[in-house]
């Protein structure tokens, strides 16, 4: 039979150690998140429904975005062993120039919407942590503005070609003009797709406080307060707008866009260009003819056409057919630093991340796009050195294949 005993104090002194209280609320949100899912959590929490839905959600029946991420998921890794892997390099060169880990930060519209610092936020963080920015057309921050506020990140613009020509060479000026070194160029938006989810909520730019969006704004005050007491929501690179996103899109952008204006493009802008929204090999191989520094698949994150291509099954075969001529960067589904890994290892030369970063934005602003990225950076550190590789570089496409 046991005996027992009562314990000692000195015996209770060594396994009762109470967890540091945090005090600040944002503060012990974000330390309690483990994984850019938990951020996701939080942050559906911390935002409107309208404004979180239009982050997380895609077009359609979503098929394009599920897709994307089963792929991820079917990644199956091959790890090697004895490797000696105490310390890991997460490096990586994009376009000739050093990037402290291999990912970049997406363009995104609308981010002050997220939270009311916005890209300024946004770009702070890529600044700290020696990563490409990219700033979108239709940002609520000045390209001169998100300089001035990280005037040593490595900056990047996103184009989207509108009806009027003009105004789009005035912007690749404007940003050649305050240091962004690389013109990020969307070529799959001719119109808006059906992003039901936005449909549904009644989502306009700016947000509207109709009933729905007053009873939802009760339970979210904060964000609520944010947004009326700072500088109004607006697009930084056009004039004001009142409507939806799908009418803005089909009344600004350009469906004439052809591969002739790749050309004007070309002349217009001094720096490298990356031709984003690639989805089929034949197109990789004609913007790259066309003069394209990288192409990146993307089928805008699941939000434009259902039943896209997935971008990370496309990327064997696009690597085969230019990879040689430029670099082949990839997004849409990324959600953990062992995606990441998982791209890079398939011959990816940059992994971009949106959603990601932009639950860690709604849910604790600067603080929670940082909190983003140091998740992303020990998973990938943690995945590096359990498949027994020590450098980015020494990724090969024998250690992830997609089962």
């Amino acid at each position: 039979m046991t005996k027992r005993r009562l314990p000692r104090p000195a015996e209770l002194a060594e396994i009762l150690r109470p967890r540091p209280v945090v005090l600040n609320p944002t503060d012990r949100r974000l330390a309690a998140a483990q994984t850019i899912a938990d951020l996701r959590t939080v942050a559906r929490r911390r935002t409107p429904r309208a404004v979180f839905d239009y982050t997380d959600g895609a077009a359609e029946l979503e098929d394009s975005l599920l897709r994307a991420r089963q792929a991820f998921r079917r990644v199956e890794f091959s790890p090697n062993v004895l490797r000696g892997v105490s310390d890991v390099d997460t490096s990586a060169t994009v376009l000739g120039r050093r990037s402290e880990l291999p990912f970049s930060f997406a363009p995104t519209g609308f981010t002050r919407m997220m939270h009311h610092e916005g890209e300024r936020a946004v770009a702070r963080v890529a600044q700290r942590e020696g990563i490409p920015y990219s700033l979108s057309t239709m940002g609520t921050t000045s390209i001169e503005d998100v300089a001035e506020e990280a005037p040593d990140a490595r900056r990047w613009f996103q184009l989207y070609v509108w009806r009027d020509r003009g105004a789009g060479e005035d912007l690749m000026r404007r940003a050649a003009a305050a240091g962004y070194d690389t013109l990020m160029l969307t070529v799959d938006t001719p119109v808006a797709g059906a992003r039901l989810r936005d449909v549904r909520n009644g989502l306009t730019i700016p947000p509207a406080l109709t009933l729905r969006t007053f009873a939802d704004g009760a339970t979210h005050p904060a964000w609520w307060m944010n947004l009326l007491t700072t500088e109004p929501l607006t697009f930084a690179s056009l004039s004001s707008f009142d409507g939806t996103v799908a009418e803005l899109i089909n009344k600004m952008f350009d469906p004439t866009l052809g591969y002739e204006d790749l050309d004007w493009v070309r002349r217009t802008w001094p720096g490298t260009l990356v031709v984003k929204g690639i989805q089929n090999v034949d197109d990789a191989r004609r913007v790259v003819a066309a003069g394209a520094d990288a192409v990146l698949l993307s089928n805008h994150g699941g939000r434009q056409l259902d039943r896209a291509p997935t971008p990370l099954e496309l990327l064997p075969r696009v690597l085969d057919a230019v990879g040689g001529d430029a670099e082949v960067w990839l997004d849409t589904g990324i959600l953990s630093g062992g995606d990441i890994v998982a791209a890079t290892a398939m011959g990816a030369h940059n992994c971009l991340i949106g959603r990601a970063y932009l639950y860690g934005l709604m849910a604790g602003g600067e603080r929670g796009v940082q909190r983003c990225v140091d998740i992303l950076r020990a998973e990938i550190v943690r995945t590096m050195q359990l498949l027994g590789v020590r450098r980015i570089a020494d990724l090969r496409p024998t250690h992830a294949t997609v089962r």
